[in-house]
């Protein structure tokens, strides 16, 4: 018995039953629908369990680890959907199926099921690309996932377009020749996804801010490291451990600060001030420069600046019963050298780097004396412990110099105000 014989007695077996001649054609029909959906069902049971125990034991045996990503982003279980999709678009034009619209139908489906397929195994192709870029230390400085997305969303177009030209029976040129009269529809609908992608090939070619970078951006709240690099937003996490999400564009049209440099030098800066009251800065008397030059890292430079000043009031004939003649030392002055040579000697403090102990303008909050040094260290924890260690000193040392810090109200205010009263 050839095929045809059993496609003609299958239709009379149920006439037999009692059934008219149209329905029982009907019922033939839906009885092999049904049979080639459940045959298709098994193939891709069959293809789902060949993939598992052909393909996986392959990807775990191999070294590369491009197969673990494939099979992570899901891009084998997307292919075995293929295998009834095929069956069945081949199947309709068998002569088994004799229901011309149904199968026409039915075809249709799986043209544009063939077209969701193959953009969701080219979108599964391109993240295993990213993902298996990013395992590189270059995808630090340039992240592709910008790039990614836009092939993405390039791979979604091409698809949408062919479905609607296949439904349509409409050539894809003729489609794209018609969007161009809805361009300016499709940058304000794309705004943000074309600006992300320009500010994000601006970011990475120009190396202005890579996945791991310390950046502050105040307009936005960021004050963190940068997690992802995307089309539309880069993801940063402060140091709160909330994450916040930046436009892209931004990083482009606002300015932000980028800690990078600091990171990469190996120091960071100590910039701090403390103010001298005005009142404690005086000319070093006899009895103070033999105090001072018993301080080890002061002796040397006590006696030849001494050396020095002598040398310089005698040429000029200078006559030292007057303090305010010639040239003489003071206590800010030896306190600002101690400063600098008790920084140089600590070993958490880099002498190769900027490197100053300054005094800037004076205020009314008194005279400050500035330390602008570096760190050997650019972890926040131990940072701030050099830093506090070395103002902890430096506040200690202060009244050995015969110098008071300024606190509102200074003591000169307070001495005024008690004798005021005391007179009063």
């Amino acid at each position: 018995m050839d095929i045809s014989e059993l496609q003609s007695k299958i239709p009379k077996f149920i006439e037999g039953l009692g059934i008219s001649e149209s329905l029982s054609i009907i019922i033939y029909q839906v009885i092999a629908y049904l049979i080639l959906i459940v045959f298709a069902y098994g193939v891709y049971k069959v293809t789902v369990i060949i993939l598992r125990n052909v393909v996986k034991p392959f990807t775990s045996l191999s070294k590369t680890y491009f197969d673990d990503l494939l099979i992570k982003n899901r891009f084998f279980i997307r292919i075995s959907y293929l295998a009834p999709a095929i069956l069945i678009y081949y199947s309709l034009n068998s002569s088994w199926f004799i229901h011309e619209v149904v199968s026409n139908f039915l075809g249709d489906v799986i043209v544009v099921f063939f077209y969701i397929i193959a953009s969701l195994i080219f979108e599964s192709l391109l993240s295993t690309i990213n993902d298996y870029y990013n395992r590189f230390h270059i995808a630090k400085d340039h992240p592709i996932s910008g790039i990614i997305q836009v092939l993405k969303i390039i791979v979604y177009v091409v698809a949408l377009l062919g479905t609607i030209g296949y439904v349509f029976d409409r050539d894809i040129s003729s489609l794209l020749l018609g969007l161009g009269t809805l361009s300016a529809v499709l940058m304000l609908i794309f705004r943000d996804p074309i600006l992300g992608f320009v500010g994000g090939l601006q970011l990475i070619f120009n190396k202005m801010i890579a996945i791991g970078d310390w950046i502050t951006m105040p307009k936005y709240g960021a004050d963190g490291t940068v997690l992802e690099i995307n089309l539309t937003t880069v993801k940063v996490q402060n140091f709160d451990k909330t994450i916040i999400t930046l436009p892209t564009y931004s990083l482009i049209s606002d300015s932000f600060q980028n800690w990078r440099g600091m990171e990469d030098s190996g120091g960071r800066r100590i910039k701090r001030a403390i103010n001298i009251d005005m009142d404690s800065v005086r000319f070093c008397d006899n009895d103070m420069l033999d105090s001072f030059g018993k301080i080890e890292v002061l002796k040397t430079y006590i006696a030849s600046k001494e050396a020095e000043i002598s040398a310089f009031n005698e040429k000029k004939k200078i006559d030292p019963t007057v303090v305010v003649n010639g040239r003489r030392q003071t206590n800010l002055g030896v306190f600002r050298q101690y400063l600098k040579s008790y920084l140089r000697e600590r070993e958490d403090i880099h002498n190769d780097m900027t490197f100053l102990v300054r005094q800037l303008d004076p205020t009314e909050k008194g005279i400050p004396i500035q330390v602008y040094v570096f760190a050997t260290t650019i972890e926040w924890a131990k940072y701030e412990d050099i830093q506090a260690d070395v103002f902890d000193h430096i506040l200690a040392v202060i009244p050995e110099f015969g110098l008071k810090v300024f606190q509102f109200p200074s003591n000169g205010i307070m001495s005024g105000m008690l004798s005021e009263n005391s007179k009063s």
